[in-house]
């Protein structure tokens, strides 16, 4: 399906203000960028460059005084993830290099003190996909989806003995869960078509079978049409929008809408 998706954000800033952004998506598995529009108000340089993670990230300095930014991209997105039960566990010795890191505990994701749990939830399930679907299957049924019940400080360990959270905080248990089993795991935000509120998203993928699969715990059965923005550790890698001064992000708005073949409208107003 060809989507439109983008947002508007509205800052404040009472000073010149560092700002490093991480709004664009990019072409890969599951989705293929068309056309997109980046605005800003008032136009000042931006520098793009490419993380360690290959998200694209875009480098300004924030003049003081109201600052608006508006993207939309039109994505040709995959209908569905592919689903893979019988994927198998790779072995550390065979993992590539650079899936490596997604093994470790982070800031958000301390899974060398959750094996105790992973192996209660999935120990007993052959090793692979299945052990990730159970886990993310546990955190869907167990876990209560509540705004407010936990903030930017909030860890998986705090998420898995109160029970509650947001997309963030069940992707990063997912991630915690996954690697105390030794399975790679990474954080991926983005956009997710007929999201209920719409927002930007949050969910984990998992390496088995020698490839990444998606796993969405906020969702009881899986779901395509998603267009993935930025991946990293955990949510602290991959932050939309990172100030180093005195800004503050007073709005926030985010549509995804599916369009036809041949049109891309633009109709937000900065």
């Amino acid at each position: 399906m060809q989507l439109e998706a983008g947002c508007q954000l509205i800052f404040q800033a009472n000073g010149d203000a560092p700002l490093i952004l991480m709004l664009r998506p990019r072409s890969g598995a599951g989705q293929w960028v068309m056309r997109e529009e980046y605005r800003l108000e008032p136009t000042i340089p931006v520098v793009e460059y490419t993380d360690s993670y290959g998200n694209l990230c875009q480098r300004l300095m924030v003049p003081e005084g109201k600052f608006q930014i508006y993207t939309v991209a039109c994505v040709e997105a995959s209908d569905e993830i592919d689903v893979e039960p019988a994927a198998p566990y790779v072995p550390v010795e065979q993992l590539p290099d650079d899936v490596l890191q997604f093994l470790l505990a982070s800031r958000y994701c301390p899974s060398d003190k959750m094996y105790d749990l992973a192996s209660k939830i999935a120990g007993d399930v052959p090793a692979g996909y299945a052990q990730a679907e159970a886990i993310r299957e546990w955190i869907q049924t167990q876990v209560r989806y509540e705004y407010g019940t936990t903030d930017a400080t909030t860890d998986a360990l705090e998420v898995a003995n109160q029970q509650v959270g947001v997309c963030r905080d069940y992707a990063h248990l997912g991630i915690s869960l996954c690697r105390a089993l030794t399975i790679p795991a990474r954080m991926v935000v983005g956009y997710l078509y007929e999201l209920e509120p719409m927002d930007l998203h949050a969910w984990f993928e998992a390496f088995v079978g020698d490839r990444w699969f998606t796993f969405d715990a906020t969702q009881s059965a899986p779901r395509g049409n998603r267009i993935a923005i930025a991946y990293g550790r955990d949510a602290a890698d991959v932050a939309l929008a990172t100030q180093f001064g005195p800004i503050t992000l007073n709005s926030m708005t985010v549509w995804v809408k599916a369009v036809g073949a041949s049109t891309f409208t633009v109709d937000g107003e900065v």
